[in-house]
């Protein structure tokens, strides 16, 4: 019995491991082997897993697994796709990108490519759109970018040479295509579709369920707010709490956390956190001290609540934009040294905020939420020195 109950555990991790992997990198290919096999042999768990608790659907093949998620909520914070550097696509990027993916799939296109013909399609095809791409050095690299995003996936890879190369000193590479990945980028088919705002829309032809609504809040959204939730969902999440907090635990291995403002599902290992707070850096930084300035200079009571632009009130702190500046503009003198330059840090300090669920930028100033106390600095004293101590000692020893 020992033995089967041991399997049966093992069996559990494993499926566990393979959904976090899926979360974490929802395309899977060979350059993530491991976690691949591992999607494999749980494949059919995994997909009835990912359908009953969050309505995604899981595509395996021998070659990739492909988890489909459904759009991300109104209330989520956005999640653009990110150069090397941390820093969000532009336009031109994504327009780089899409432009890749379509040459890739052009009919005749082999299984591997010269990085110079890529680039030739590429150029071609944006010129019969209207879309002009030169060869300076700047659209170069910004075409390294977007190939170099397609490798992260795993829909390319480096063969011979490296695309870097042929970004900095024009450097030829041989790439090869994982085509089999490529038509599984898109969460959903472009046909019928009239605008790019359609692909991120509900399908109206999925019906969705307060529960697994709620669950995929909380599994992608680093803060679940109680106002941003439906009456439904509020009510799942006051009846069902036990159980909503074993399904989180038993197949992601995230722990529940509700408050009376909302709820967050964190994880202890840190491994599904594809944004880190606090964290190091001056943006974050900046944030975390903003965060326990604004605190301690406004001292706000149990049950504060403001007001948002569309006239809801929500539990948090009201802070005028003037108060936000200047706050800023005090910790950017203080900590000068190690900052450097503030310009723009106000704008990407509160992204990282704003982004965590933390505030609220209103036409006034921001709202923070009250799970911000969890954020707020604890200043550390430095350990007594020996000497220190031994003068303590010696004053207790020469009290009557």
């Amino acid at each position: 019995m020992s033995g089967a109950t041991g399997t049966a555990s093992q069996s559990a991790r494993e499926r566990q491991d393979a959904a976090r992997a899926l979360l974490a990198r929802p395309l899977l290919t060979a350059a993530h082997a491991e976690e691949l096999s591992l999607v494999r042999l749980h494949a059919p768990a995994l997909r009835s897993v990912f359908k009953t608790t969050l309505g995604y659907h899981l595509v395996v093949e021998s070659t990739f697994a492909r988890l489909t998620k459904r759009p991300i909520s109104a209330d989520g914070p956005a999640r653009p796709a990110r150069r090397a550097d941390g820093s969000a696509f532009t336009p031109v990027t994504y327009t780089h990108l899409a432009l890749l993916c379509a040459a890739l799939l052009a009919p005749g296109t082999g299984e591997q490519i010269l990085i110079s013909a890529l680039i030739e399609q590429v150029r071609s095809d944006a010129a019969t759109i209207g879309v002009r791409i030169g060869d300076t050095l700047p659209e170069r690299r910004a075409l390294v970018t977007a190939i170099g995003h397609l490798i992260g996936w795993g829909v390319l890879s480096e063969t011979d040479g490296t695309a870097g190369g042929w970004g900095e000193r024009r450097d030829e590479a041989l790439l090869t295509l994982h085509r089999a990945a490529l038509p599984h980028l898109l969460a959903r088919p472009l046909s019928g579709m009239e605008h790019t705002d359609d692909l991120l829309a509900e399908d109206p032809q999925t019906a969705d369920q307060p529960r697994r609504s709620l669950r995929r809040k909380l599994v992608e959204n680093p803060l679940v707010r109680r106002e941003d939730l439906t009456d439904a969902e509020r009510d799942v999440l006051s009846r069902e709490r036990t159980e909503l907090t074993r399904v989180l635990a038993d197949n992601f291995g995230l722990t529940l956390e509700v408050r009376a403002e909302g709820a967050l599902a964190y994880d202890t290992a840190g491994s599904l956190t594809d944004v880190t707070f606090p964290g190091s850096g001056r943006v974050k930084q900046a944030a975390l001290l903003l965060l326990g300035e604004l605190i301690d200079a406004c001292t706000p009571t149990a049950g504060a609540s403001a007001t948002l632009d569309d006239g809801r009130a929500v539990p948090g702190l009201a802070v005028k934009w003037s108060e936000v500046e200047a706050t800023l503009a005090s910790l950017t003198n203080r900590h000068a040294k190690a900052w450097g330059e503030a310009i723009g840090l106000r704008d990407e300090a509160l992204a990282v905020l704003t982004g965590m669920g933390l505030a609220r930028p209103t036409p006034e100033g921001i709202v923070v939420h009250p799970a911000a106390a969890r954020y707020r600095p604890r200043p550390q004293s430095a350990p007594p020195t020996r000497a220190a101590r031994r003068l303590a000692d010696q004053l207790e020893l020469e009290m009557p």
